[in-house]
């Protein structure tokens, strides 16, 4: 560590030990999203389990097939089965803003990620006005610019993994939620409260 602060001089050291902070910090959010994530996962099989039970035209047991669920796409679905005896439009809606609510969660923390590549981009510009010679400006550039990209690379990748995994996830929960208001608009189903 004291050789990679040598190596960039005094001028980037405060950037230096900025960006190890904000690599502890980006690890630690990382990991965190990561268990939100993997605790929230839907099992492979819920959809065939839904349509199933929308089949039989019975909404409870759409219900009971979701319960104790925690994935995104079954909360969403589950806050429509809890109005459903209000009526489609009501239904859809409250699965809409249910949908609102489960994406600002998962979303939560990840624009950290995005200013902690921001603050990588800080250390190319740092290295660069700091230089009494250009040889030591150089190398305060090049150690400030790697251990920039080494804290922000890992930072865009993981923002971008979450980022796609909400889209998915969203999808499937609209998908699955407009399948809940086709069956409901069946002249056939008797909408049962699912509690």
């Amino acid at each position: 560590m004291s050789s990679l602060v040598d190596l960039a001089g005094t001028g980037a050291t405060w950037v230096l030990y900025l960006l190890i902070g904000l690599s502890a910090f980006q690890l630690a959010l990382i990991v965190e999203r990561a268990v939100v994530f993997g605790r929230s996962v839907a099992p492979k099989s819920q959809k065939r389990r839904i349509r199933d039970a929308l089949g039989n035209g019975n909404l409870k047991a759409v219900g009971l097939t979701l319960s104790g669920d925690r994935s995104l796409e079954a909360r969403v679905v589950l806050a429509g089965l809890a109005t459903a005896d209000r009526g489609v439009e009501a239904t859809d809606e409250i699965m809409h803003g249910s949908l609102v609510e489960e994406k600002i969660e998962l979303e939560r923390g990840l624009s950290v990620l995005g200013i902690i590549h921001a603050f990588a981009d800080l250390s190319t510009s740092a290295g660069g006005q700091a230089s009494r010679a250009v040889m030591s400006g150089i190398s305060e550039a090049l150690v400030s610019t790697a251990v920039g990209l080494i804290v922000a690379l890992p930072a865009v990748a993981a923002f971008n993994v979450f980022q796609r995994s909400i889209k998915k996830r969203s999808a499937s929960a609209e998908a699955l939620g407009g399948e809940l208001l086709a069956h409901m608009k069946s002249p056939s189903l008797t909408v049962r409260k699912a509690a």
